[in-house]
């Protein structure tokens, strides 16, 4: 699997071979590995769903959000620091040592606009080793909030959507990224934040736990043929289409799994694997259960649900990608 290794030690990345040399690319999709308030540690499904995920070999890893547990008052500089340490241990250290590069958005317990301490500890963690992620950035300037990546001819859009709005500079941001040739000529485009675009568990369909002005922000990904916005924060899968961008929002592989508002799927810490094949132009969403290892049936979604942001409909499995 590995071709190339940068660096030495801790900071070193062992890049998995090219993703032609497969029929498909592989991404994995984690989200909301965090525990108790202050935890330096991850509850054990989260290193059973992590050897789970890079067992299927993916080309890079996306995390969409809340790697450590802060936004409480009160935490100092050296218990954020020790956090950061504790998922550079328990989750970077491993995705590297495998060759799988991480790219992450900021989750409301990484890094939320009203707690300056925990944003300064996202950066002093993050932008030291940026060169080192294997990533391949088209803007950094603002890395890890918010930035670009061009990797395996596939554009990715992480924006902060730790809180409930996306300020206005990110968003004129975002049009001119989206619109330039690396993003309009690539094979796919993605976007990646943690709050999602409508509520779907149980109890986080309400005022703050959802991103404000949703139908501007997918008319925004509309017009520059966004596939997909991929997000957090709710603790539960669901994947579904609004029009013609795709909502796939993940569960918690860390502590707190939630219900859908509607159906029978139980609580439960998962993660998803999407295989984009650039040759068929499909695209496959698999999402297993950390419990078993295994792919949860599809079926096990609800062909609907009924959130305040209007009517979800489950989305297919496999399905075109946009061109």
């Amino acid at each position: 699997m590995l071709q190339l290794v940068l660096g030495t030690g801790l900071s070193a990345v062992a890049l998995p071979l090219s993703a032609a040399r497969r029929a498909a690319l592989r991404v994995g999709l984690i989200s909301d590995l965090n525990s108790s308030y202050g935890a330096t540690s991850y509850i054990p499904a989260v290193h059973q769903g992590l050897d789970q995920l890079i067992a299927l070999q993916p080309d890079l890893v996306v995390c969409a959000g809340d790697m450590v547990a802060g936004q409480m008052r009160g935490l100092t500089g050296l218990q954020l620091d020790a956090m950061w340490r504790g998922f550079e241990t328990s989750v970077l250290r491993l995705l590297q040592t495998a060759g799988i590069p991480l790219l992450p958005a900021i989750g409301n317990h990484d890094g939320s606009p009203g707690f300056p301490a925990d944003r300064a500890a996202v950066s002093r963690f993050w932008t030291p080793i940026r060169s080192r992620m294997g990533l391949a950035f088209v803007d950094a300037s603002q890395f890890p909030f918010r930035y670009s990546v061009l990797q395996d001819g596939i554009f990715w859009l992480v924006w902060d959507a730790s809180s409930a709005r996306v300020p206005e500079d990110q968003l004129a941001w975002a049009r001119q990224q989206l619109a330039s040739p690396q993003a309009q000529e690539a094979r796919a485009r993605f976007v990646v934040g943690h709050l999602p675009l409508a509520g779907v568990g149980l109890g986080k369909d309400r005022h703050g736990e959802v991103l404000e002005r949703g139908r501007a922000l997918q008319a925004l990904m509309d017009v520059a043929g966004v596939q997909a916005y991929i997000s957090g924060h709710h603790h539960t899968w669901f994947s579904s289409r609004r029009g013609q961008l795709d909502l796939i929002q993940l569960g918690a592989l860390g502590s707190g799994p939630r219900r859908l508002l509607h159906g029978e799927a139980p609580a439960q810490q998962t993660f998803t694997l999407l295989e984009i094949d650039g040759g068929r132009g499909t695209l496959r969403e698999t999402t297993y259960a950390v419990s078993t290892g295994r792919p949860i049936s599809w079926s096990t979604l609800p062909l609907r649900l009924n959130t305040r942001a209007g009517l979800l409909q489950r989305n297919a499995s496999e399905r075109l990608l946009r061109g």
